[in-house]
């Protein structure tokens, strides 16, 4: 069982920055890939980024609406994932989750994620 709890969120500006955290329970935390999704009011919950490792080398995957402004990183020894969010915009606006995946392999499908955290609000004014 994996328990995530995310941090981070607020209300800013457009253009300006903030850093999700997401700190996990649990002694295999490295084993799991993490990703975080997000929901706007109204919408799917859709794919922002994923993260994982074999031992050797860091593997990322990010949406294409982020791509260049969002990088995800991890700290095993921490069991925290992050989401450094730069340059945002009003349509980031949402409820950022983060997840984990007993596997490795790097998703962005939801369904492949067991584990979720409660969200946190990232709002974006204009």
């Amino acid at each position: 069982q994996v328990q995530l709890v995310e941090s981070g969120g607020g209300l800013v500006q457009a253009g300006d920055s903030l850093r999700l955290s997401c700190a996990a329970s649990g002694r295999t935390f490295s084993s799991y890939a993490m990703g975080w999704f997000r929901q706007a009011p109204g919408k799917e919950r859709e794919f922002v980024a994923a993260i994982t490792w074999d031992a050797i080398t860091w593997y990322t995957d990010y949406a294409d609406s982020v791509k260049g402004r969002f990088t995800i990183s991890r700290d095993n020894a921490k069991n925290t994932v992050y989401l450094q969010m730069n340059s945002l915009k009003p349509e980031d606006t949402a409820v950022y989750y983060c997840a984990a995946s007993q596997g490795r392999r790097l998703s962005a499908t939801p369904a492949d994620f067991d584990y979720w955290g409660q969200g946190t609000q990232v709002t974006v004014s204009s």
